[in-house]
């Protein structure tokens, strides 16, 4: 039989599954690339006697690049299951037992392309950026919202009424954080209810806003909850999808029950994306939020805010909004440490198809939540302008006063 090795083969991204890995080792490259190839496809640790010739060829994964520590391995698309969007058996030839290699001292799945093949088996948004801004009636500014705070303490009445603060206060958005979703303090029904009344409140004084309820559950029930969710008035609902699992948010974009949005958080991801040297990157995760159907998706502050991994956009920006998959544009988030005085950079880098989403940003201002929520829809009209916030600081007292709280970047 062969080696797994083909270097410079060119790719073949119409036929084959093809991913990008940094690798440590002590050993010699080629050895270790091999040692991942066959792993994930069709060897072991030792030779064995039931691997034929055309067994190996046909479903042999192939290395065709390496360069320095980073290897390029296609695996034929024969190697995935035949079942429609299954991301369980995709991950598992992907990203499943190489990090375990004894071979490896670190080994990282940077990148990953679908052919046509496996992206048709996925439906992808069912609303996606485009779906949100209409119903929102915004076609061009940023999306500008908040994250309930505390993340977890406040009844429904009281979070009801910060929603509608800060809707008055021009926000677009808001949602539950990952951690809230039932609990005695705040039960779900009464709190979707509470926040569905407020909504329609501030629709019946001309502002039209909406707030993702958290249904992160059970996987067999997460379809139940997030239909009651959307019968007590519910016009997104959000999914923590590292911890629920992929087939959650493909399971609820997919039924035809659910007819709002779904908003992703991908809390946990830094179990994964951390370590620049083991894991697996924020990027795939993304390509494959998008794949199941996310219609919006966190990917961090693209390097100016407070959470570690998100010090620049290793392409989710491009993977959510790119037309290079058959699907609709998914709306990326930014979020983690965000406050007025930081918006302008994250425009500038990101473009005005993002949503900027805000907690302490919000509810830390010096005069409240409305006045928290007024600064950040002024930071954002002033990007999408081209104003230097400093400038439209002068005649914006809510942005200003943020601005001398937390400054600027």
């Amino acid at each position: 039989m062969d080696s797994y090795l083909h270097l410079g083969e060119p790719v073949d991204p119409d036929k084959y599954v093809v991913c990008k890995y940094r690798v440590t080792t002590d050993l010699p490259m080629e050895k270790a690339a091999e040692a991942i190839a066959a792993e994930q496809s069709t060897g072991t640790w030792t030779g064995i006697s039931t691997l034929d010739n055309d067994v190996f060829t046909r479903l042999g994964a192939r290395v065709i690049d390496i360069s320095g520590d980073e290897i390029v391995v296609e695996f034929p698309t024969e190697d995935f299951s035949i079942e429609v969007g299954a991301v369980p058996q995709i991950l598992s030839v992907i990203a499943g037992n190489l990090f375990g290699l004894g071979s490896l001292k670190g080994v990282r799945l940077e990148d990953v392309t679908f052919p046509k093949e496996i992206l048709d088996q996925f439906k992808g948004p069912k609303f996606g950026a485009q779906g949100i801004r209409k119903a929102l009636d915004r076609p061009e500014k940023p999306l500008v919202g908040t994250i309930v705070k505390p993340k977890i303490g406040l009844d429904p009445k009281k979070t009801a009424q910060y929603v509608y603060e800060a809707g008055s206060g021009g926000l677009t958005n808001s949602k539950d954080d990952e951690t809230l979703v039932d609990q005695a303090f705040c039960p779900i029904e009464d709190r979707t209810v509470a926040v569905a009344e407020a909504l329609d409140r501030l629709e019946s004084e001309g502002h039209r806003m909406m707030h993702a309820i958290n249904v992160s559950t059970r996987g067999d029930r997460i379809v139940e909850l997030a239909e009651k969710v959307q019968s007590w008035g519910a016009r997104e609902l959000m999914v923590d999808v590292i911890t629920c699992g992929f087939g959650a948010v493909q399971a609820l974009a997919e039924d035809p029950s659910i007819k709002v949005p779904i908003h992703v958080h991908r809390t946990m991801h830094g179990a994964f994306t951390k370590d620049p040297l083991h894991g697996v990157a924020m990027l795939p995760l993304t390509k494959l939020t998008r794949m199941c159907g996310g219609d919006a998706l966190h990917i961090g502050t693209l390097g100016v805010g407070k959470m570690t991994g998100s010090s620049k956009d290793d392409g989710n920006l491009a993977a959510c909004l790119g037309d290079d998959v058959p699907y609709k544009v998914m709306m990326p988030v930014c979020s983690g440490g965000v406050y007025p005085g930081i918006v302008e950079a994250i425009v500038k880098k990101a473009g005005n198809d993002v949503q900027i989403q805000a907690g302490g940003g919000v509810a830390g201002h010096p005069e409240g939540v409305r006045a928290g929520a007024m600064g950040m829809s002024q930071a954002v009209d002033a990007a999408f302008a081209g104003i230097p916030k400093e400038e439209y600081a002068k005649t914006h007292r809510e942005l200003a006063i943020a601005l001398e709280k937390w400054g600027s970047k």
